[in-house]
């Protein structure tokens, strides 16, 4: 594998995901918040990802959430940016405004500030939504919190295996 400028399982991993949603003839779509486009990074690292990856979001803040994926405020008000609900709904906001076949969402708390007792930092949320399926996959996990980019780093891992076939 060539020169990565990230982390070695970061670039396996999205070579994976690459290689194996081509063949699958799927392209995907990201929404990120936490991981502040980590993994669109990630997959775009490898040649040919043209082929897979259709577009990633950044939406970091509340207002980018709702301006650009389309997520209510009255989720982000009443469950959080850092909530199911809220990655449910920016999974399906990445499908309504890309073409993608399949999206995936990360919000979190990376540190070292922001967390709270019932969110601590290294809590992360991920969905999953893919085109045509009424299936919801959503998930929250506490990531080992001791260092910002430790949380970020494993949330993209976790976002890319979400994006395997």
């Amino acid at each position: 594998m060539p020169v990565s400028l990230l982390p070695a399982d970061l670039a396996e991993l999205a070579a994976k995901v690459i290689a194996e949603n081509r063949a699958a003839g799927r392209t995907v779509a990201l929404a990120e918040s936490c991981t502040g486009g980590l993994v669109s990074a990630a997959l775009t690292e490898i040649p040919g990802s043209s082929d897979v990856l259709d577009r990633g979001f950044v939406t970091y803040s509340n207002e980018a959430k709702r301006e650009l994926l389309g997520v209510s405020g009255d989720i982000i008000e009443t469950f959080g940016a850092v909530s199911i609900a809220c990655a449910w709904a920016m999974a399906q906001g990445a499908l309504n405004h890309s073409g993608a076949d399949v999206a995936v969402a990360i919000s979190g708390i990376a540190g070292p500030g922001g967390g709270t007792e019932q969110k601590p930092v290294g809590t992360v949320v991920f969905a999953r939504a893919v085109r045509g399926s009424e299936e919801l996959v959503g998930e929250e996990r506490l990531l080992d919190g001791s260092s910002r980019d430790s949380v970020r780093h494993q949330a993209a891992l976790v976002a890319l295996e979400l994006l395997l076939p």
